[in-house]
């Protein structure tokens, strides 16, 4: 049992501290996966509360047949979703955080390489960003992805590959060769 299935169930049983471990555990990837899906930081974090909140009311059960991530980023996935469907809005992209202790200078060509990255993500149509942040950002595996995608392992591999090339011309237009890599 992977350790977010463990919080779950210590949650399910009465021990608020399971959810807060969930929270704090998986609100940070959470919130950059979503704000793939919607391009807005504070919106992306509305939903990842709004994600934690139908765990909180609804209660879902968790059957262990993928990882408790998979599961809990199917139901940000389906939350995001639903709330665009309501916003019908499309809204631009927040920064991602850097770690600390390393030189202004060496801070900055991070925040602008980053950035550029996440132009070039932005590019990709939604179902091909949508599958590079799943597979690259989060470290998932293509069938996780599928898996929150509802799509089939194939589908998720096409989409990867036809990602790349896009996603390769979009970085050398940023900037980023090869090397910078």
């Amino acid at each position: 049992m992977d350790k977010g299935a463990e919080y779950y169930k210590r949650y399910l049983d009465g021990d608020d501290e399971g959810f807060v471990l969930i929270v704090r555990d998986y609100k940070d990837g959470l919130i950059l996966y979503l704000n793939g899906i919607c391009k807005n930081a504070h919106t992306a974090e509305e939903m990842c509360e709004e994600t934690f909140f139908r765990l909180i009311t609804k209660r879902p059960r968790y059957n262990g047949a993928a990882s408790f991530k998979t599961w809990l980023y199917t139901i940000g996935r389906n939350t995001a979703y639903d709330e665009l469907r309501r916003r019908r809005a499309d809204i631009s992209t927040d920064g991602l955080e850097i770690p600390s202790g390393i030189s202004p200078e060496d801070k900055y060509i991070e925040d602008e390489r980053r950035a550029a990255v996440r132009r070039s993500v932005g590019y990709l149509p939604q179902k091909q960003r949508e599958a590079v942040w799943l597979t690259y950002f989060e470290g998932m595996s293509v069938k996780e992805t599928a898996k929150i995608m509802k799509k089939s392992e194939n589908a998720v591999s096409m989409l990867l590959n036809r990602a790349k090339p896009k996603l390769k011309e979009a970085l050398i237009r940023e900037g980023i060769t090869d090397e910078n890599l």
